[in-house]
C-alpha cells in the first residue's frame, strides 16, 4: 500500500482517494487542501476545478490546472498550521528544468451546502 501523496501518515486508499473518487467529502479546510495537493499529483484537474468555489472559478481554467500539473514533479506537502477556514502550507515539488520549487500558500476555505470549496490564497 502506498503512503498518501498528502504526507499523512495513512495510504493514499484510505485517505485522499476517496475524495478524488467522489465517494467521500472531506470534513474540514485542512482535509480539503490535503486532497487537492493529491489531485495536483496525481492530475485530477476535475477535482480541483469542483472544489473551487463557483465565486473564483472563473480565474482557474481546467487546462491550466492540468498543464501545470503535469509540468511538476511534486515532493511533498508540509501544512504549517491550520485553522477551521484556512489552511498555511508549503508544497515541494521540481519543475520541469528539474529546479527546486517551494508553493508556499495562505489558502482561505468556505463550507457550504455541506461541502468544502478552496476560495483563494496568498503566495508568501
Amino acid at each position: 500500500m502506498t503512503s498518501c501523496y498528502c504526507n499523512s501518515t495513512i495510504t493514499f486508499e484510505n485517505c485522499c482517494q476517496p475524495f478524488l473518487k467522489g465517494t467521500n467529502k472531506p470534513k474540514t479546510a485542512e482535509a480539503l487542501m490535503r486532497s487537492r495537493y493529491s489531485a495536483y499529483v496525481t492530475q485530477n484537474a476535475d477535482y480541483l476545478v469542483a472544489t473551487t468555489h463557483l465565486s473564483t472559478r472563473k480565474f482557474h481554467k481546467k487546462s491550466d490546472i492540468l498543464a501545470w500539473s503535469k509540468s511538476n514533479q511534486w515532493l511533498k506537502l508540509e501544512v504549517l498550521f491550520s485553522t477551521e477556514t484556512t489552511v498555511t502550507f508549503k508544497a515541494y515539488y521540481l519543475d520541469h528544468h528539474l529546479k527546486a520549487q517551494i508553493h508556499h500558500e495562505h489558502s482561505r476555505f468556505i463550507f457550504e451546502n455541506d461541502t468544502w470549496y478552496y476560495v483563494d490564497g496568498e503566495f508568501l
